[in-house]
């Protein structure tokens, strides 16, 4: 039973028989071959939108990135206080930006709202030079809780980034998951709401180490090939990082791995539901479940073989623990199995 986290799961059959295919043979190196162009085409039909395309093998190398390219001296960036760019990149940011500060935004349901957005930017644009300048916005796509920016949010965000020309960043590690959810367009969940830059991640949903960091105002991007090398993340064999996403789109796969892992998640959240040993934190909207229950039966659970975390209560939310109640984390994949789920409801008991 194996809920902490979507990266334990493993890559999926289609995306390993894409490696297996261009394992052998020639191909132009550090990005410059056949499939590399044809996955950058890929992207652009995909948010209907010219794109640059940046292959990279992890996640926090695209946040980081995605930061350090539109960074500028005393530069200060803006996210929500649980972001992953803010609190689970081991300082990253600030170690490839020279130096950025995130200061962090509240709001609820893991979402930063931009009225308090509006408010934090304010006294740093223009800035000083002793408090810094404002450089950047970042939202994450499902939140760390497992929530969604609906269109009209993503939409009030990127307001206030346009009224202080400040690029908008949206973490996506989870996007498919949240564009699943949305029922939109790529294109409604990112430039057509004003994000400029997009961290896409596959590597959570079924590839085996397959992130790209898209910019849709292409000019942000002038820095990315020397910041790419200097960070240590240019691919001599890129075209592995390629094979995967071109398995990944073919057919909507990436849309149907997405799709499971959802509903998987939302029949984990039934069983929550329907005992009385827990009770959710919150609903899930994607493909995270976050339930409260005794600490007792957390490490009853455990040992019983179930794997997933506990977890600190999230900023702006009040979930009401009582003594000795703990909130957990649980994670479902493509690779999640409804049989799991039943073994799970039997385990955790009425």
């Amino acid at each position: 039973m194996f809920f902490a986290s979507d990266n334990w799961a493993g890559a999926h059959p289609a995306i390993s028989a894409a490696l297996a295919a261009h394992g052998e043979g020639f191909a132009a190196a550090y990005g410059t071959s056949e499939i590399d162009r044809e996955v950058e085409k890929r992207f652009a039909e995909i948010f209907g939108h010219e794109v640059s395309v940046w292959f990279l093998p992890t996640g926090t190398a695209a946040n980081s990135l995605a930061l350090a390219a539109v960074n500028r001296a005393g530069g200060v960036a803006f996210a929500h206080p649980d972001a992953h760019v803010r609190e689970d990149e081991g300082g990253a940011p600030e170690f490839l930006t020279n130096g950025v500060r995130v200061r962090p935004v509240p709001g609820t349901n893991g979402k930063l709202d931009a009225g308090a957005l509006r408010e934090a930017v304010a006294p740093f644009s223009p800035g000083t030079i002793n408090m810094g300048r404002a450089m950047a916005v970042s939202i994450t796509q499902a939140t760390e809780i497992g929530t969604v920016y609906a269109q009209d949010e993503i939409a009030s965000v990127s307001a206030v980034c346009r009224d202080h020309a400040l690029p908008l960043h949206m973490d996506g590690a989870r996007f498919a998951n949240a564009l699943v959810t949305l029922g939109c367009s790529p294109a409604e969940m990112t430039w057509k709401n004003g994000v400029d830059i997009l961290s896409f991640g596959g590597t959570k949903n079924g590839c085996w180490c397959a992130e790209a960091l898209l910019f849709f105002n292409q000019d942000l991007a002038a820095e990315m090939p020397w910041l790419r090398k200097r960070a240590g993340m240019v691919f001599s064999k890129n075209r592995f990082i390629a094979a995967q996403f071109l398995a990944y789109f073919e057919n909507g796969l990436w849309l149907e791995l997405a799709g499971h892992a959802n509903a998987m998640a939302a029949a984990l959240a039934r069983v929550i539901e329907s005992s009385s040993k827990t009770r959710l934190a919150w609903s899930p909207q994607a493909n995270e479940v976050f339930a409260v229950l005794p600490r007792t039966d957390f490490e009853r659970l455990q040992k019983a073989g179930v794997r997933f975390y506990d977890w600190p209560e999230p900023a702006g939310t009040d979930v009401g623990l009582g003594d000795g109640d703990t909130i957990v984390r649980m994670v479902t994949s493509f690779a999640t199995q409804e049989t799991e789920i039943a073994r799970f409801a039997e385990t955790l008991g009425g």
